[in-house]
């Protein structure tokens, strides 16, 4: 009979000490209460208490946690914007007791004060801005969250500003004005390139009719070398320079007569080709030479009858 008494108080022996065990896992703090009121914060362990007194009332995870909170707010420029605001935030495990006990919501609460930091600076940049300085609406968030939420036992490590999404309206306003900014920069890129292909080709042409000016120059240079000499030539054999040009330009005449009946597909040119002509062309222009060399001669000799006149 004793022994069958015995077994059940057994049971429950063992039932009343296991449940006195608990284990905390690690980056974890447990908070166990006695009778309703705090006891002591248990952290990573086999962890024992009181069966029936004492009571595990929470735990609370010292791991970093993150929080995304979307706010729409509005713009300098009147424009409706939705952000993604990322808090990353931690419980100090020295402030347990303070995180637990003072908070009921603590996300409601980073919330609130994200919303209230976001709409208070939002509206004072335009939407360009706010895609520049995010990094700045983070800050701002950060420092706010860090004043408020240091008192209740929650360390805020990072806030982010992950995501800014503008009306779809405004998206696609602004992708049209990019495009037209693309164009008009390929426009002047076209434009310049033209123009330095422009400039090119008239370097190129005034290069080429420089050098051509410079052939024509090179080359009667020295045909009136080659007449030069002829006229020398002739002089020697007792021909003034006179007869000897008249007679060097009918020279002429007659080889261009010549090469122009030497070429089967020239045009017909006239030509005064008589028996004649050339005793003409030639006494005329012998004529010609003497005539301007005896008018040569009174100018220089009108000049040098002046300068003795002035002299006297």
């Amino acid at each position: 009979m004793g022994n069958f008494f015995l077994v059940p108080i057994l049971i429950l022996g063992a039932f009343i000490v296991i449940s006195g065990l608990f284990v905390v896992k690690q980056q974890t703090a447990a908070i166990v209460e006695r009778f309703g009121k705090f006891q002591s914060i248990r952290h990573s362990g086999l962890k024992l208490k009181i069966p029936l007194v004492d009571k595990i009332s929470g735990r609370l995870s010292l791991k970093i946690q993150q929080l995304d909170v979307i706010i729409e707010t509005k713009t300098l420029d009147d424009v409706f914007v939705k952000l993604k605001v990322s808090v990353q935030y931690r419980v100090i495990k020295e402030r347990v007791y303070d995180a637990f006990y003072q908070l009921d919501y603590p996300h409601e609460q980073i919330t609130s004060y994200v919303f209230d930091v976001v709409r208070a600076e939002v509206p004072k940049m335009k939407l360009d801005d706010v895609f520049v300085k995010k990094d700045d609406i983070a800050l701002a968030v950060k420092a706010e969250l860090n004043d408020a939420m240091m008192e209740y036992g929650f360390d805020i490590i990072r806030t982010l500003v992950t995501d800014i999404d503008p009306d779809p309206q405004v998206k696609i306003a602004m992708n049209r004005i990019n495009a037209a900014d693309r164009e008009k920069t390929a426009a002047q890129y076209e434009g310049d390139a033209q123009r330095i292909l422009i400039v090119e080709k008239a370097k190129a042409e005034a290069e080429s009719k420089r050098l051509q000016g410079q052939g024509i120059a090179d080359q009667r240079r020295e045909i009136a070398r080659g007449l030069e000499e002829s006229v020398d030539v002739l002089n020697r054999v007792g021909i003034n320079s006179q007869e000897a040009s008249a007679l060097i330009v009918v020279t002429q005449h007659y080889d261009t007569l010549q090469a122009v009946g030497q070429e089967t597909n020239s045009n017909l040119i006239l030509l005064p080709n008589s028996p004649q002509a050339g005793s003409q062309m030639l006494n005329d222009m012998v004529a010609s030479f003497t005539a301007s060399n005896q008018i040569g001669e009174a100018m220089k000799k009108k000049k040098e009858n002046d300068e003795n006149n002035e002299q006297n």
